[in-house]
């Protein structure tokens, strides 16, 4: 078991590595920040001196090195548009992408799961039909049209809810909702196939044969087996909360982490952009690690692979 957590830890580290590396290399390479910052009339010694004061004169790799120091010294750099600390800029939006990310994971789980589960329990059936249809419906249409649907349905043409803004508990209905209608499909899915799969297994025969009550066998038996892929899908979801904040966010001028990431990447300010991009990175790297962890205790199967 020690050999199975420290392999997966080992990975995260080199994962969360690559991504700092592969952001530092994207962003100097996507623009150069002064003349963003400064516009392009700024004569060019002013553009100078502001490269030399935020050290882009330097070379490549010691810029890189000086980085990589400062991450594990735990200084994430300061923002070059707003003059204060990057972390602290990134931590001021957080509660606020919280409030969509966590009930929208919520409506995920509560709906997604449960109605996949009913659906295989149900097969042929015209309930099973309409939670197939609506799931395709749901994770195929992308989040901005979804997005934008809702705003001319219940903002346009019924007025009932406000189309942007972060005032009121009614502003973050609409995010929400589209934040969740994508997951609700997915697993909704997943969660069917799963269930399908592990009813037609010998084991469900038997227990069925031994005279065991049938919710006793779904609950007992079948879920449990059924949870691997299922906490698959969830655990990529949590590790993607931030990340599909993003574009949600700039539909409904919401002021979360996703919001600000859009905004930082415009201004290219380094430090804020490479900030998000490594807590994203982190939460995405970490829900995985807890996964493959869930994985051991489900199946000891995989401890026993890893141990060999």
């Amino acid at each position: 078991m020690i050999r199975f957590v420290l392999t997966r830890l080992l990975r995260a580290f080199i994962t969360i590595f690559a991504v700092v590396t592969f952001a530092f290399v994207v962003l100097r390479m996507s623009g150069d920040p002064a003349q963003v910052m400064l516009g392009p009339d700024v004569p060019q010694d002013a553009v100078d001196a502001f490269r030399k004061a935020w050290g882009l004169d330097q070379p490549l790799w010691m810029q890189y090195l000086a980085y990589v120091k400062a991450i594990f010294t735990g200084d994430f750099g300061v923002s070059m548009r707003d003059k204060a600390s990057a972390m602290q800029l990134v931590m001021e939006r957080i509660p606020a992408t919280l409030q969509l990310t966590i009930p929208a994971l919520v409506l995920k789980l509560l709906i997604g799961i449960p109605a996949g589960v009913y659906a295989a329990l149900h097969r042929q059936s015209a309930i099973d039909r309409g939670v197939i249809l609506l799931a395709i419906f749901g994770f195929t249409i992308p989040s901005f049209v979804m997005g934008l649907l809702l705003v001319l349905i219940f903002s346009v043409i019924l007025g009932v809810l406000p189309s942007g803004g972060h005032d009121t508990w009614m502003h973050g209905l609409l995010p929400t909702i589209t934040m969740s209608i994508g997951g609700i499909g997915i697993l909704a899915r997943f969660s069917r196939s799963a269930m399908i799969e592990v009813m037609g297994q010998p084991y469900i025969r038997t227990a069925s044969a031994k005279g065991l009550k049938w919710p006793d066998v779904v609950w007992s038996h079948a879920l449990p087996n059924a949870a691997v892929p299922i906490v698959t899908i969830v655990g990529f979801m949590v590790g993607s909360l931030i990340a599909g904040a993003v574009v949600v966010e700039s539909i409904f001028s919401w002021p979360g982490i996703g919001r600000l990431l859009v905004v930082s990447v415009a201004n290219r300010d380094l430090a804020v952009v490479q900030c998000i991009l490594l807590m994203i990175a982190a939460t995405m790297v970490i829900s995985n690690l807890i996964v493959d962890l869930l994985y051991g205790w489900l199946d000891p199967r995989l401890r026993a692979q890893t141990a060999h």
